[in-house]
């Protein structure tokens, strides 16, 4: 069991836990919306797509974000997946990034979307 992103507490008033699956998925989420340097023991953690989401909508910009976080994936969580495909759109102040990757404990294939409304 791993602890739960976001933070939480259960029903018995303990640190909320998570199966190893959903906790890979967490760490996804987490990765993709921690602005590098954020972290103060990990500065390079995080892939600074949040940055991104006023620019301008482009072919080169979605290429450009997915190609940044395909990095900061391989980057941070390459001892738990093999990052295969990343896709990121983003429509009207909304940011949905798809990932699919293979889980190395398992080598299950599986995919992980994150959709973030932005403020």
């Amino acid at each position: 069991m791993q602890i739960a992103f976001p933070y939480g507490i259960d029903t018995k008033g303990r640190t909320a836990s998570t199966d190893d699956d959903s906790h890979v998925r967490d760490m996804i989420e987490e990765l993709l919306f921690t602005t590098p340097g954020e972290r103060v023991n990990r500065p390079t953690f995080g892939s600074g797509i949040l940055g991104l989401v006023f620019e301008p909508n482009s072919e080169a910009l979605a290429a450009a974000v997915e190609h940044t976080v395909h990095g900061a994936l391989q980057q941070s969580l390459a001892e738990l997946i093999v990052v295969e495909r990343v896709d990121v759109t983003n429509d009207e102040g909304t940011i949905e990034v798809t990932v699919s990757y293979a889980d190395r404990r398992t080598q299950e294939r599986r995919v992980a979307t994150v959709v973030r409304e932005l403020p």
